[in-house]
């Protein structure tokens, strides 16, 4: 069997038609220990990934689940999960998007030491903002994430908006599956992805289902969160194709939802997109990845006419984020540079100016002015309540998702291009081919945060700094 984008396109449409309907929310439930604590085991487990007749893939998971069980609390609430270490290799979780506690982070030899095979780790944290996060590991994340080490945290409004039946958490990832169906492992930390895209699946997975088919009641808004937990794939997306406005981007609220004036929406890994959907009687429709512009429906969902009527859109609540001082901020530019056909310049590692062989050696093939991977000193040092402007250069051949830890921005710039006019706030943005992308933050949370490319294997191979709030 090989999965090419016209089997992809003939088996969805196939396979959804005769899907089971799952109901809403799609949700899996997660105890409590006796001292407070949500357990997570970090463990393998097999779980299929394609149709009943492929074979399970061997996947890393939490508590034997890929995606892992839904956190959902409330804006303020205390989060505390144990982790527990049952891989054969070490493990930390980050939780993403989070303004979080620095010693919480969970990010593998910056903030925290790894929780060794056998070992266990707490997370004891209060989430201060309402919106769609998730969690993920950290430590080797390009093999880890990509093998199923990741799930939904949804920190709810304060106020009653959208009840369980009318929320909807849509982890998406796309997958590299072998001729078979399975999950193909031989090809994890290959220096083609490394120095290229990243890895690239060819299979895409809703809440770790193969092309589900949900049903939605005609006049009733609906939120729908979208989670790309996909290692590399940029997704697009036409939230315009079934009425779709968008509520939300990377758990930030708008002031109103707004419906996009361009298509594709470009969900890059990590971030998330909450939509609102106000479906209409005899008006089924399907989420379709739009990439070559035919698109290629990987969910689907029937609607049902009960007679409802529509009530009161839902009016989200803002979080309190501070406003970034732009006309007393320092500027601090990021150089991209590496990567196959792109502008390698001097790479240093470690102290080492690679040439060569070095290159792959090391796997170290991209870099943020000139520098590979964590250096000991930080990209810059804040003081706390400084605004900063991050101004960053892509002088590489390929787009990239660059992610600040701890911290949330407003996008103020993109040259060339108005897609990001109305300034939302994100906490990973995109940068083009050769595009320099310009976002502000108010530095207020003190500690050592990473900034890096969260195509996996960018970071892994070079695209990974840090600085550091005081």
């Amino acid at each position: 069997m090989l999965l090419n984008r016209r089997h992809f396109l003939t088996s969805s449409l196939s396979v959804m038609g005769a899907a089971t309907l799952l109901p809403l929310p799609f949700q899996l439930s997660v105890a409590k220990a006796a001292d407070g604590f949500i357990e997570f085991t970090a463990m393998p487990a097999s779980q299929k990934l394609y149709n009943a007749d492929a074979p399970a893939s061997d996947l890393w998971t939490y508590n034997g689940q890929t995606p892992g069980p839904e956190i959902r609390v409330k804006r303020g609430e205390r989060v505390k999960v144990r982790l527990i270490n049952n891989l054969p290799e070490p493990t930390s979780i980050h939780w993403h998007g989070i303004r979080i506690d620095n010693a919480m982070d969970g990010v593998s030899g910056l903030t925290q030491e790894p929780a060794q095979p056998g070992e266990t780790f707490e997370y004891d944290f209060v989430v201060p903002d309402a919106g769609t996060y998730w969690f993920h590991a950290h430590h080797r994340s390009w093999n880890q994430v990509a093998r199923g080490l990741y799930g939904a945290l949804i920190v709810e409004e304060n106020e009653d908006n959208f009840d369980a039946e009318h929320d909807l958490t849509l982890v998406l990832d796309d997958w590299r599956l072998t001729r078979e169906g399975a999950l193909d492992t031989e090809s994890l930390g290959s220096m083609m992805d490394w120095s290229h895209g990243g890895r690239l699946g060819n299979w895409l997975t809703i809440n770790g289902k193969s092309l589900p088919n949900f049903s939605l009641n005609a006049n009733e808004a609906y939120r729908l969160r979208l989670i790309n937990a996909a290692n590399s794939r940029v997704l697009e997306l036409d939230p315009n194709d079934f009425g779709a406005k968008i509520l939300a981007f990377d758990g930030q609220a708008l002031p109103e939802p707004i419906t996009l004036s361009y298509a594709p929406l470009l969900l890059a890994p990590a971030q998330r997109v909450d939509l609102l959907v106000v479906p209409k009687a005899g008006e089924d429709f399907a989420l379709k990845e739009m990439t070559g512009g035919d698109g290629y429906p990987f969910a689907g969902f029937k609607i049902i006419d009960k007679g409802s009527k529509l009530g009161a859109i839902p009016v989200l609540s803002s979080n309190n984020l501070p406003e970034p001082d732009v006309e007393n901020a320092r500027t601090v530019r990021i150089h991209m540079t590496g990567g196959a056909m792109g502008q390698m310049g001097d790479i240093v590692y470690k102290g080492e100016v690679l040439e060569g062989s070095r290159f792959r050696d090391t796997g170290q093939v991209w870099a943020l002015n000139g520098v590979a991977n964590l250096a000991d000193e930080p990209l810059f040092q804040a003081k706390r309540g400084e605004t900063i402007i991050l101004e960053t250069l892509n002088d590489t051949a390929f787009m990239h998702a660059m992610h600040t830890h701890g911290h949330h921005f407003r996008i103020i710039e993109r040259v060339g291009s108005d897609v990001d006019e109305g300034k939302p706030w994100r906490d990973t943005f995109l940068v083009g081919i050769k595009q320099t992308t310009r976002v502000a933050f108010v530095a207020d949370n003190p500690g050592k945060w990473l900034l890096h490319c969260h195509m996996l294997e960018h970071a892994a191979a070079g695209m990974n700094t840090w600085f550091e709030v005081i």
